[in-house]
């Protein structure tokens, strides 16, 4: 009898009965309007344009001309993908830390993933580890906040430019962090935004992608939303493209209006708390916070991480992770699950198979994806210790305890 398949948890339900000393992040903190607006979807029979009033007061907060609302930045990033004029084949580079939801919709439509590695001392690629990857078949660089971290974005966007890329953001992780004092999602062509229930500005579900271009904008409305398909009089519609009906639902969008109204204020708070926090683990020996670059002014922290020194502890970094989690950090783990070029298996099954779009056409070459193609980054993540608990709900005396058990768990495996 084959073995059952133990399907990954998502969302809130990844989270649900997560304890420990320090504040976690369900029950959500909501919007004081959220109650209001769904109402409104109610009351009105569902004629009421929720998603419409989402949109314009995202993008407004943004300063963008366009956004897209979706049920979620999966969908979103698949809307980017149909949006992109990209075609099977073509080479999209990203950075190699990051979730699957960053490349399933372009692996959808047969643009091959290339993962350049990140920089020494960081969970970010940059411009030195990207230009390696380009070749003639790379159309555009797809850059990952990671834990809310900013890219080197004008050094990206200043390589991309004399090739000719696109360059796009996601910025699940990072909403309304800001690099230089612009803000995420507005650095680069089109970004794509998670509204999940665990994330920064959580709402039950949902996503949206923003851009200034208006030729994508419509595209990928067409694509993304009308399903690729065109009204003939007469007839009705004609479904001229294989498109999508990616639309954010009403009571979704309800429930992220009234989330935007508190998230500005959130993020400042979750800015501030990070900094106290990484300055207290940085004095502990053995630990270093994830470093924050002067770019990133304000860090909109969706997950606080730090490295250990294998060298100076008794013990590996799952142990020690686990001995953070019982003594009271909920949700203390590593995340090498996170290094996509192993993680992704699926690929690794086509290129062994020769299956598209790793035939040859539409792809020019032999790919590989493992650990060993970005050593970096598998090295960095080796060491590396996360919570994505880390919220809003935090105060000074949480940082410090968070802080204090940290430095207890050091003490007792110090070497």
């Amino acid at each position: 009898m084959a073995e059952k398949l133990q399907a990954a948890k998502w969302g809130a339900q990844a989270h649900l009965g997560e304890v420990g000393k320090l504040p976690v992040s369900f029950p959500r903190t909501m919007g004081p309007n959220a109650s209001t607006y769904v109402q409104e979807v109610v009351d009105s029979g569902l004629t009421a344009d929720m998603m419409g009033r989402f949109e314009n007061a995202f993008a407004e907060a943004l300063g963008v001309k366009h956004c897209i609302g979706t049920p979620g930045c999966t969908p979103a990033l698949h809307v980017l993908a149909l949006a992109s004029g990209m075609e099977a084949g073509d080479e999209i580079i990203v950075s190699p830390v990051t979730d699957y939801g960053t490349v399933q919709g372009f692996l959808a439509e047969g643009i091959i993933p290339i993962f350049a590695d990140t920089e020494p001392g960081t969970i970010n690629f940059g411009p030195a580890t990207i230009e390696p990857c380009i070749t003639d078949r790379t159309r555009a660089i797809l850059c990952v906040h990671m834990t809310g971290l900013m890219n080197d974005m004008d050094g990206i966007n200043a390589l991309a430019k004399p090739h000719g890329l696109k360059v796009y953001e996601d910025v699940c992780q990072a909403v309304f962090g800001e690099y230089k004092g612009r803000i995420a999602g507005t650095l680069s062509d089109a970004a794509c935004f998670s509204f999940d229930a665990e994330k920064t500005m959580g709402s039950d579900t949902g996503g949206c992608l923003v851009t200034n271009d208006t030729e994508l904008y419509e595209r990928a409305r067409y694509m993304g939303q009308s399903r690729g398909a065109v009204m003939q009089p007469h007839f009705g519609r004609l479904h001229a493209d294989v498109g999508y009906a990616y639309r954010m639902p009403g009571c979704t969008a309800a429930i992220c209006l009234a989330q935007l109204e508190i998230v500005r204020d959130q993020v400042a708070h979750r800015d501030a708390m990070i900094r106290l926090l990484y300055q207290k683990l940085g004095e502990i020996p053995g630990i270093t916070p994830l470093p924050i670059p002067e770019s990133t002014n304000v860090y909109s922290c969706w997950m606080a991480g730090f490295n250990i020194d294998a060298n100076a502890f008794a013990c590996g970094t799952e142990d020690f992770a686990s001995q953070l989690a019982e003594a009271g950090i909920p949700g203390a783990g590593m995340g090498e699950y996170y290094l996509m070029p192993a993680a992704l298996t699926c690929l690794h099954k086509k290129i062994a198979e020769k299956r598209f779009p790793y035939t040859m056409p539409p792809a020019s070459r032999e790919y590989t994806y493992s650990a060993e193609s970005c050593p970096t980054a598998t090295e960095f993540l080796k060491t590396f210790i996360r919570w994505s608990t880390f919220c809003e709900k935090y105060q000074p005396e949480h940082c410090d305890l968070a802080a204090n058990i940290v430095a207890e768990v050091a003490d007792k495996n110090r070497v």
